[in-house]
């Protein structure tokens, strides 16, 4: 059996692949043309044929994209972003996300199954404010992901702000509208660009600082506790360097990998065999770095049943590159490859 994978990218294009990992191969169905850089999609949960992608620019915006029964698309869609650079999208229930880099916005839109798919002219958006000491990363605030995490009594909405060295908590008013809460904060200039959440535990990965970062994280009001932190790659390069941590995943336990570990990607590291993908214990002790021959990680996803599968690609290099999870999920072997398929941002199995 094949899976279908969504591959965004830094073209104008989404491609859909099909892995099928029986004979170990990747071969592109399609290619929808979507804008300058959708770098980022995300599946209405009401209609998976529906996705919604950000088409990274200065004038941000988002594009709607029906897909058919061989996963070809069409743009039926386009609204603004609400700001600058969206590089993060994350649908909900009956609203859509959005983290704008450039701009620091967070921004909230309604969106429907069906036309218009978005129910408003233009998004709500909350502008973030703060800075950091890094001069040029840390000038204001840099919304970097938009995510979900649940709680007792709802959804709180998690955003990594790299400018403020912040992750903020927004929840849901009476009125329906979304409010910051509080935030957890970081040392300065450590830049927090994604999170993962699990069992009270708040992870994320700093990319100023090359560090992975473990929380304490309770309900609001409760404040967050730091507990520990690990180097994302055993032996970084000498400061100063252009070596950054990326992406951050803590699939959740299943019967087949029961372990509870996280892993997280690095970008630009100068090895000859590429950027590495660690894996570490919730008690954060790394327990494995695979070389992955991809140049320039930044994002990467677990599919396929019992998240067996991890795929990662490389923007300024090496295409894509499948692994299969390993001796508990503790390290990841090299499946299959892709390397002309260019510049991949991220990929939503479908």
């Amino acid at each position: 059996m094949g899976y279908r994978i969504l591959v965004p990218s830094y073209t104008n294009a989404i491609s859909t692949i099909e892995f099928d990992p029986q004979a170990s191969t990747i071969s592109v169905v399609s290619s929808t043309e979507a804008g300058h850089q959708p770098s980022w999609v995300t599946q209405h949960p009401d209609d998976p044929s529906l996705l919604f992608a950000g088409l990274e620019q200065t004038e941000g915006e988002v594009v709607a994209i029906k897909y058919d029964s061989e996963w070809k698309g069409e743009v039926v869609a386009r609204i603004s972003s609400g700001g600058a650079d969206p590089c993060s999208l994350l649908a909900h229930k009956a609203e859509l996300f959005v983290a704008n880099y450039s701009s620091g916005t967070v921004s909230v839109l309604p969106i429907s199954t069906s036309p218009p798919y978005f129910l408003a002219d233009a998004p709500t958006a909350t502008q973030l404010v703060g800075s950091g000491p890094n001069a040029q990363r840390q000038e204001s605030s840099h919304a970097h992901q938009v995510y979900t995490h649940n709680t007792l009594d709802g959804v709180e909405l998690l955003v990594p702000d790299l400018g403020s060295d912040k992750v903020w908590r927004f929840g849901k008013s009476d009125d329906g509208s979304w409010k910051i809460r509080g935030h957890v904060a970081y040392p300065a200039g450590a830049g927090p660009r994604h999170v993962a959440a699990h069992d009270g535990q708040l992870f994320t990965v700093l990319e100023l600082t090359n560090e992975v970062a473990k929380y304490k994280f309770p309900l609001l009001p409760g404040e967050p506790q730091f507990v520990a932190s690990a180097p994302t790659v055993a032996k970084a390069p000498p400061s100063p360097h252009n070596m950054l941590a990326s992406e951050i995943l803590v699939p959740l336990p299943n019967e087949t990998f029961p372990e509870v570990l996280v892993y997280v990607s690095n970008r630009n590291d100068p090895s000859p065999e590429g950027d590495a993908i660690s894996i570490y214990t919730a008690e954060m002790e790394q327990v494995a770095e695979v070389r992955t021959g991809l140049n320039h990680i930044r994002g990467m996803t677990f599919g396929g049943a019992g998240d067996k599968w991890l795929i990662a690609g490389g923007v300024n290099g090496g295409g894509i590159a499948i692994f299969e999870r390993v001796d508990g999920g503790r390290q990841l072997k090299k499946i299959a490859t892709k390397p002309d398929l260019k510049s991949p941002t991220g990929f939503l199995w479908v």
